[in-house]
């Protein structure tokens, strides 16, 4: 860790320690946009990156405030739980070495579960989520400068920091800038993701939506990569679907009846289509088809612990020894380290959580038009996300923006049954008098204001 990260990591700690709670996850937020994987600290075979010793010191904040999460335990807090302890306990049959073995499926679920529970317990209002996205639309654009500037400077200035590359990631010709990030396909992943988020706070803070929105499509662009071109198009599709919202139901057995008319016409099985799209001229779909046609072929290895050895899955092996594939899939890379209940209970929780969108909405009858399309937008960030889980693994600091989305519906969730239970209690995000509002998210009122020459009486 050099002197920079060393002030970075203090100002942040800090600055954790003492916000007020809806203020919290931004320097968690902070460093994972500004600092690299090589930025931490080794202690033996545990690794410390910077955003994990982050969420070590989030967890602590929560311990000496006495924070807990919204509403109690609910059905995603039990299946992240479930997946968490399942993950552990498949990692006794794995080999004890790096890269496996207990320690690094602990690893593994300590990134998880401390991103998910501590954003269960920090968002935990449209209000605080609202300002969580504006510091988020902020907190891209130097990341977004900097990948700018690896096309016109031919340097990632990141690389200062380790972890990543100073010089930069070419393919076919065609720079693909990556920023603090491990990859470019993160990259252009995290500006594709926060997309549909900066949208839905268009409204109450148009500035930063605007500055955010172009920060994010401009991290896409410099990225070069066909999986967050089409993640960004799949958030807009869903961002467009709260216009026919009538359309969702259709449009899910409409998809799952093309895909397995495919099935039946196609020689190949129809996941193969994923190697027909090709948005930058540069893309690998075959690989990533082959990928997972490969996991079934080879599922009795895997299925109930996982596995160690995938070097026979691909031609290409991404490690010395050639023991692991490439594995570009974040579904089938859990299911190598957990097995298939890992994967099931990943989806489970994702599922619920689309569930819980169209939910949260109903609940909120008497919150504004705009605040029921915030909820949209957690959704229409969860479906690029689930888009994206296919084509590419959330191997650095990227998985927080994933589990930050997943929470912030649990919690709205929870949220949204309170005021069902008790609609006679007004709310920050629903006023007892939004006639006097002029826009969804100005306070009302506290009393009204006199005339020229009236006068109070007495």
């Amino acid at each position: 860790m050099n002197v920079i990260a060393l002030v970075f990591l203090i100002v942040s700690a800090t600055s954790l320690l003492v916000v007020k709670r809806p203020y919290a996850p931004i320097p968690l937020l902070a460093s994972c946009c500004y600092m690299t994987t090589g930025q931490g600290i080794q202690l033996g075979a545990i690794s410390l990156p910077m955003y994990r010793m982050m969420l070590a010191i989030g967890l602590l904040r929560v311990i000496m405030k006495r924070e807990s999460v919204v509403g109690g335990v609910n059905t995603i807090d039990k299946f992240v739980i479930a997946w968490a302890i399942w993950m552990v306990f498949a990692g006794f049959f794995h080999e004890w070495r790096p890269g496996s073995g207990p320690i690094y499926a602990s690893g593994f679920v300590f990134n998880v579960t401390l991103v998910y529970f501590l954003m269960r317990v920090w968002c935990c209002d449209l209000d605080a989520l609202a300002s969580v996205i504006r510091v988020i639309a902020w907190l891209l654009v130097p990341v977004a400068i900097s990948m700018i500037l690896e096309h016109t400077q031919h340097r990632n200035f990141f690389g200062l920091l380790g972890g990543v590359p100073q010089e930069v990631y070419v393919r076919d010709g065609a720079i693909r800038a990556q920023g603090p990030f491990a990859h470019p396909i993160l990259a252009g992943t995290v500006g594709a993701v926060t997309f549909p988020l900066i949208v839905g706070i268009w409204q109450r803070y148009r500035v930063s939506a605007m500055v955010g929105l172009t920060a994010a499509v401009a991290m896409v662009l410099a990225s070069t990569s066909s999986g967050p071109l089409m993640s960004l198009l799949m958030g807009i599709f869903a961002l467009f679907l709260w216009l026919r919202q009538s359309w969702v139901k259709v449009a899910r057995w409409g998809v799952l009846g093309l895909y397995l008319l495919a099935e039946i016409v196609m020689e190949r099985p129809a996941y193969y289509l994923i190697s027909k799209i090709d948005l930058t001229g540069s893309s690998t779909g075959w690989h990533r088809s082959r990928l997972i046609e490969q996991a079934f072929t080879h599922i009795g290895r895997w299925w109930i612990f996982g596995t160690d050895y995938t070097g026979d899955w691909m031609a290409q092996t991404v490690d010395e020894e050639g023991r692991s594939a490439d594995i570009t899939n974040y579904y089938l890379w859990i299911g190598t380290i957990g097995g298939l209940p890992a994967m099931l209970l990943l989806i489970a929780a994702i599922w619920c959580a689309y569930v819980w969108v169209g939910r949260t909405i109903r609940n909120l009858p008497n919150a504004s038009n705009q605040q029921r399309f915030l909820v949209w937008c957690l959704g229409a960030g969860l479906f690029a996300h689930t888009v994206t889980a296919v084509s590419v693994s959330y191997t650095d600091q990227s998985m927080v923006f994933l589990w930050l989305n997943v929470a912030a519906i649990s919690s709205l969730y929870v949220m949204s049954l309170k005021m069902v239970s008790s609609p006679q209690q007004p709310s920050v995000e629903a006023p007892a008098a939004p006639a006097a509002r002029k826009g969804p998210f100005r306070r009302p009122r506290v009393q009204p204001r006199l005339g020229r020459h009236a006068r109070p009486r007495a």
